[in-house]
């Protein structure tokens, strides 16, 4: 059985209310998402705080995931980055309501070679974003490890919002293409 299977059948036992199969895909995903979450969060504790939020939200709403649009763990990531980029807003607005000042810099994350399946998995991350075109790398970049809107890279790279959303598109396939869900391991 391969790694998607396993994953589609947890989500399976997922939704008839079996607890282990949560706990497996923890297991198996948090090494990959909580690195994400705290280079958006730039925060352990917000980062912490985030990641179990969006465990709840698996728990919740995994008879929402779709198969058709991709593996499961693609959607476990798309769930915890909008729960961390969420977090990060809310903390960014709450933060201009006080009038605050960001405070000092981001945490770097835990080294990735720390486990070797987190390993594999983010060199070949970082090989197919290298060979993304400077535009569609610069684009992905700022929308999932900055938390930027299209709206907030188009002001940043000085381009227009519809050739923003043309590289995003673009960056995206490519890395379907460079990443097949049928590898995710």
């Amino acid at each position: 059985m391969t790694r998607q299977e396993q994953d589609v059948a947890s989500i399976r036992r997922l939704n008839a209310g079996d607890s282990r199969a949560l706990e497996e895909l923890y297991d198996r995903y948090t090494p990959l998402i909580y690195p994400m979450m705290l280079r958006i969060l730039r925060s352990r504790p917000e980062a912490e705080d985030a990641l179990q939020e969006a465990w709840v939200k698996v728990w919740r709403t995994a008879s929402t995931y779709d198969g058709r649009r991709g593996p499961v763990a693609a959607w476990l990531l798309t769930v915890a980055r909008t729960r961390a980029l969420d977090r990060y807003r809310s903390a960014a607005s709450r933060k201009r309501a006080e009038a605050q000042a960001e405070t000092g810099p981001a945490q770097p994350a835990e080294d990735p070679s720390s486990r070797p399946a987190r390993n594999e998995i983010g060199q070949r991350i970082r090989i197919a974003l290298g060979s993304l075109e400077p535009q569609h790398r610069r684009v992905l970049e700022s929308a999932y490890f900055d938390g930027l809107s299209q709206m907030e890279i188009a002001a940043r790279l000085g381009a227009p919002l519809g050739t923003v959303k043309s590289w995003t598109r673009q960056a995206l396939t490519r890395l379907r293409e460079l990443l097949p869900h049928e590898e995710w391991a």
